[in-house]
């Protein structure tokens, strides 16, 4: 029984290997050790308030108790009141009929409201404590599995005991009680040393029997559905060894001992370790060392041949420190023997070494659930406590020091804190009923917070209606529009032609792209690329024109310079990514900053002419800027290059816009040299319709019948058109931001702004008490601090919670488990809500192609570029759905476009160039 480190890691090992298996869907059935699921899915936070009833089912008697929780004391003692009475379960009823047993305790129950004088007029929530195994599909539910600490009782195997037990409440009337929990005696050890203590996620009980319990990833539990958030596992690793597993490891005792059980082959690990065992093993071997002549010389009694004469009591009493060989003397002595004092030195060693087997082989397997939860969470160290209970442990003198110290000394990376349970079944219970009921309150909270976002067919039908008028009113109006429709003067996609090399220059956000594009004749797909990025500082972004355009100047010099290519007179592609309004391809007056820029002296003049004079003060190099292009439009043509289906571009990253090749003849508004805006007359049909087209409409190019149209969609609700979907949380966003009242549509939908509505939202829940305790940060009171980028990160279905965790630490975020499980949704709802809007415009876009051409069904290719698109983990899958849910006579393909806007803006002033060749 002896039993070294070496075997007991190996122990260990084994009973890891078996938690996996128990696990397991395909292997649980053969699997000695269940790991039943709780449904426990939260330990308390000490936030739990109420007054609860606990009935506690277990042992030889139970106890019915009222047990009141008050709010914000669970880190101060008197956090729960108790008051508990205790009621005999008579033998007969113990191997009796399943409603006989029930009765009584319904019985005992009714007793116990009637003798505390308990209101029956109010419903009373009850937890119900029931230390049997038993498998739950719910909190409030459990089939029982198998008896075991000498109960046989009738007719309930296979049976929900809850229902059981709210039979006979109702046969027993006169009460209005609502079972809300069942949990295992160990996890209500568990949950009441959480109460006190945020770290305890393993409960153990060494007493009559033995179990543990412990906190383990949903993602693993597969007889659960889901995959967020833990769940609290009842191991039943008293059935461990039931397949053969310890058999290197069990005595001739141990054999002894489950022979004689009324259990025959079941509970073999119980049987070497708990309470109800231990003396009757010590007897048996002190029986055989009599038999042998090695003690009471050779005397043996009668009392010593009877099985359980020696109880575990009497080897907890052989083990005392001071007393121990004057309690073993009294206790021979009234087995009828005559020990001398080196009989009695030998049976205290015997107690000895049984007890300390049995607390070896405990510890080992704790470090079995500690080692698994440690790699749960993928940390070297782990700070984590163990909430224990049961006789053995509370009074064996010597138990807990052995165990404590094998623990530490197995797995010294782990920093183990034992507590001791204080009424820890019944309280647990009640604290498991009291989690479930906050829980509730919580789920019910965050979902009315997040409601608003999540939108209905209807209203993203209203959206797509919303989109289509705001096109056509854009295309019509002289006057201001909220989606500015910008022609572009893009009237071809690439045909595979275009040859030679441009310099393409992009600016669209925080940084500025460089980029040399050599196109090889007939060779599509072979664009060679140079490019080179420069980030723009805030200062840069929010200061005079004249220092942002220098910047840029600055940023072409060094990239001439990096190519070598400093007096070389280059064609290029100007990509700037801001509303303009354009009179030619290689002019664009911009109408308005987006994305946080506010360089004055720039909104009402030609950027080209401004980057031109930039270039003029340089006095470096020379460009020739042939094209001026939105990075919507470059995303389409980089894609159309590939593509030919492809008319339109969509931006789905910092800022959100959409472009896309309308016809021609639907174009009213005039751009003329002077930039100056006409409403074209209505004509009837003919000829005089076709010499106005030519007239007053764009001027044509050739024999071009589209034109590309920047629709700036962003401006979508800034006449609040959105209104009725719009959050507190957006309107808090919008008065914020740099340009209030403008850019709706995008403040809905794109990266920018993404992050800090989800921070909105998580400091309205933490101000409710419903994320981090209740406590708001500087952190989470910071703008702009959650970058959409986290979103991305958190949304992954690859990332554990502890990850999820880790990115709100780096955030100054102190959060629990259920904490990430909160931010994970808010941060779900919010980027679905902006997906599913693209899709409605996107919707709307295609149907008015289709419209425009008098199709039955469209075939069309988007290219896309943005990070939000791309790297969001859902983003482009929502999108996609939802533009073919909303416009299903089209079959739209997206393209992920590389190198989008900087190598389309290259192929515009290729096309435009080779156009004005021809």
């Amino acid at each position: 029984m002896r039993l070294h480190d070496d075997q007991l890691r190996d122990f260990s090992s084994r009973f890891q290997a078996e938690m996996k298996k128990g696990l397991s869907s395909e292997s649980n059935a053969a699997a000695a050790v269940k790991m039943l699921p709780t449904h426990v899915r939260s330990t308390p936070d000490g936030s739990e308030r109420g007054q609860f009833l606990a009935l506690d089912l277990g042992g030889s008697k139970f106890k019915v108790l009222q047990v009141k929780v008050r709010e914000g004391m669970g880190i101060r003692k008197g956090g729960v009141e108790m008051e508990e009475k205790t009621y005999p379960i008579p033998k007969e009823l113990m191997n009796g009929r399943g409603t006989e047993l029930f009765d009584h305790v319904a019985d005992s129950l009714k007793d116990f409201l009637h003798e505390k004088k308990i209101s029956v007029e109010k419903k009373h929530p009850l937890a119900f404590t029931f230390s049997f195994p038993c498998e739950q599909a719910r909190v409030d539910q459990g089939f029982l599995l198998s008896w075991n600490k000498k109960y046989r009782v009738r007719g309930l195997q296979g049976k929900d005991v809850v229902q059981a037990l709210r039979d006979a409440i109702d046969r027993a009337g006169g009460m209005d009680v609502e079972v809300l929990a069942m949990v295992n005696d160990t996890v209500a050890t568990m949950m009441t040393c959480g109460f006190d203590d945020k770290y305890c996620d393993v409960g153990l009980i060494i007493g009559t029997g033995t179990n543990a319990c412990y906190m383990e990833a949903l993602r693993n539990v597969d007889l659960v559905e889901g995959d967020e958030g833990r769940m609290c596992v009842n191991t039943e690793w008293g059935g461990f060894g039931d397949d053969g597993a310890l058999d290197d490891l069990i005595t001739e005792f141990d054999r002894d001992v489950d022979a004689a059980s009324n259990n025959q082959g079941k509970q073999i690990f119980e049987k070497m370790t708990s309470g109800l065992y231990l003396g009757e093993i010590v007897r048996l071997v002190v029986l055989k060392m009599a038999k042998l002549g090695l003690l009471f010389d050779g005397l043996v009694s009668d009392a010593l041949r009877t099985k359980g004469k020696i109880t575990t009591a009497d080897v907890a009493a052989m083990e005392e420190y001071k007393n121990g060989l004057k309690n073993t003397t009294n206790i021979l002595t009234e087995l009828g023997l005559n020990p001398s004092k080196d009989d009695c030195i030998a049976v205290q060693h015997v107690s000895t070494i049984v007890s300390f087997r049995s607390s070896n082989l405990v510890a080992a397997g704790l470090v079995a659930i500690l080692t698994r939860i440690k790699q749960n969470r993928n940390l070297r160290t782990l700070r984590i406590t163990v909430g224990v209970d049961g006789t053995v442990y509370k009074t064996h003198p010597q138990y807990p020091k052995r165990l404590h110290k094998v623990v530490r000394r197995l797995l010294p990376e782990c920093h183990v804190r034992f507590v001791l349970s204080d009424s820890g079944s019944s309280k647990g219970a009640a604290l498991v009923t009291a989690v479930a009921q906050r829980l509730a309150s919580r789920r019910r909270q965050v979902d009315e917070t997040l409601c608003p976002f999540r939108l209905s067919q209807e209203q993203l039908q209203l959206v797509k209606t919303r989109m289509r008028m705001g096109l056509e009113a854009g295309l019509k109006s002289k006057g201001p529009s909220t989606i500015k429709m910008l022609p572009s003067f893009v009237y071809h996609t690439p045909d595979g032609t275009e040859h030679g090399k441009y310099l393409a220059l992009d600016l669209g956000g925080t940084n500025f792209r460089a980029m040399l594009v050599n196109f090889k004749r007939g060779l599509q797909q072979n664009a060679k690329l140079y490019h080179k990025i420069y980030t723009i500082p805030v200062e840069i972004m929010q200061g005079t024109g004249e220092d942002l355009f220098d910047h840029i100047a600055q940023c072409v010099s060094d990239f001439l310079d990096y190519m070598g290519m400093k007096n070389a007179r280059l064609p290029a592609g100007f990509t700037f990514s801001f509303p303009c309004e354009q009179t030619a391809i290689d002019t664009g007056t911009l109408v308005s900053w987006t994305k946080g820029y506010k360089a004055t002296d720039c909104e009402g003049h030609d950027v080209v002419e401004l980057l031109r004079e930039a270039i003029k003060r340089r006095n470096e190099f020379d460009l020739d800027i042939a094209a001026v292009v939105n990075d919507t439009v470059g995303t389409m043509m980089s894609c159309a290059y590939e593509d030919p289906q492809c008319e339109i571009g969509l931006i789905a990253g910092t800022g959100t816009n959409l472009c896309y090749m309308e016809e021609l003849k639907n174009i009213k508004k005039t751009e003329q040299k002077t930039g100056k805006v006409e409403r074209e007359e209505e004509t009837p049909e003919g000829g005089e319709k076709k010499q106005a087209d030519q007239s007053e409409g764009v001027k044509k190019e050739g024999d071009a019948e589209k034109m590309c149209i920047n629709t700036e969609w962003g401006g979508l609700g800034d006449d609040g058109s959105l209104d009725d979907i719009i959050t507190p949380y957006d309107i808090e966003v919008n008065r914020n931001s740099v340009n209030p009242g403008k850019q709706r549509f995008e403040k809905l939908t794109s990266g920018m702004y993404l992050g800090e509505v989800v921070r909105q939202v998580l400091l309205d829940l933490t101000r409710g008490g419903l994320l981090f305790r209740g406590h708001v940060t500087e952190a989470l009171k910071t703008p702009g601090i959650f970058e959409t980028k986290y979103l991305s990160q958190i949304e992954s279905d690859r990332l554990a919670l502890l990850q999820v965790r880790c990115i709100l630490q780096q955030l100054g975020l102190d959060s629990n488990c259920d904490d990430s499980i909160i931010v994970k949704e808010v941060c779900g709802a919010v980027s679905r809500r902006a997906a599913q809007l693209c899709g409605a415009g996107m919707a709307a876009v295609v149907d008015k192609i289709r419209e425009n051409r008098g199709l039955e069904h469209l075939n069309i290719t988007v290219g896309v570029d943005g990070a939000l698109y791309k790297l969001h983990p859902h983003f482009s899958r929502i999108l996609q759905e939802t533009a073919t849910v909303m416009a299903p006579q089209c079959n739209v393909t997206f393209m992920p476009s590389e190198e989008g806007s900087g190598k389309g803006a290259a192929l515009i002033t290729a096309v435009a160039l080779h156009k004005q060749e021809i």
